[in-house]
């Protein structure tokens, strides 16, 4: 993730349950740096996942009719967090999920706010996505793969999720190559804020049965 300072709104504070659902409900979250305290973002320019606008490729669209894999949601949240900590990515010399970040999202889960989807190979698991739901406004959090496209078809598992739930559109927060070929944009601060403000006056309830009231 490339920083810049006027995307930093807070440094310091703790990772409890409390304060990380009271910064999702203001568009906040945590970032952890190597060497300096805790950072909190909200980036200036938002990624975000506007559901009308994904867009399937037609290679990904092929394997998504023809894939013999199984997909839950929330059966193996701890397994899809830690892969997801241990996954190398481009450009960043080790992983923002630390010890201390894990901790937290898995109470978050056991809170019925964060979520995982999962994708099965017979019992291995395969793929998976996790994020945090707080007042019907979903933030998709990280992912990980070991068969080709099998993370993309957990995304869009979990797209058809949320949208059948009513939502129209998932925060993810920095731009990647791979979710901007699948339709993802950024907006402004500002636009970003107000859209989550307006999503979560709908409250609706994504994740039925395993949501915090």
């Amino acid at each position: 993730m490339s920083i810049h300072q006027d995307d930093i709104v807070g440094v310091g504070g703790r990772l409890d349950s409390d304060t990380l659902i009271r910064a999702y409900r203001r568009g906040i979250f945590p970032w952890p740096v190597e060497g300096l305290p805790l950072l909190w973002f909200c980036p200036r320019e938002r990624a975000i996942l506007e559901f009308s606008r994904v867009h399937v490729p037609r290679s990904l669209a092929r394997a998504r009719r023809r894939t013999t894999l199984r997909f839950t949601a929330d059966a193996a949240f701890d397994a899809v967090i830690r892969a997801c900590a241990a996954t190398p990515r481009p450009g960043q010399d080790g992983t923002w999920i630390t010890d201390e970040i894990e901790s937290a999202y898995t109470r978050l889960h056991a809170l019925g706010i964060a979520h995982s989807i999962e994708a099965w190979r017979g019992g291995d698991l395969v793929a998976g996505v996790y994020g945090v739901a707080v007042d019907g406004a979903f933030a998709a959090e990280s992912m990980f793969h070991h068969e080709q496209n099998a993370s993309k078809l957990a995304l869009l598992h979990l797209v058809d999720r949320l949208a059948g739930a009513g939502l129209d559109w998932m925060d993810i927060q920095v731009m990647t190559p791979h979710l901007e070929r699948l339709g993802a944009h950024v907006v402004p601060r500002g636009q970003f804020l107000n859209r989550l403000t307006r999503t979560r006056a709908r409250r609706l309830i994504l994740f039925p049965g395993r949501e915090r009231s």
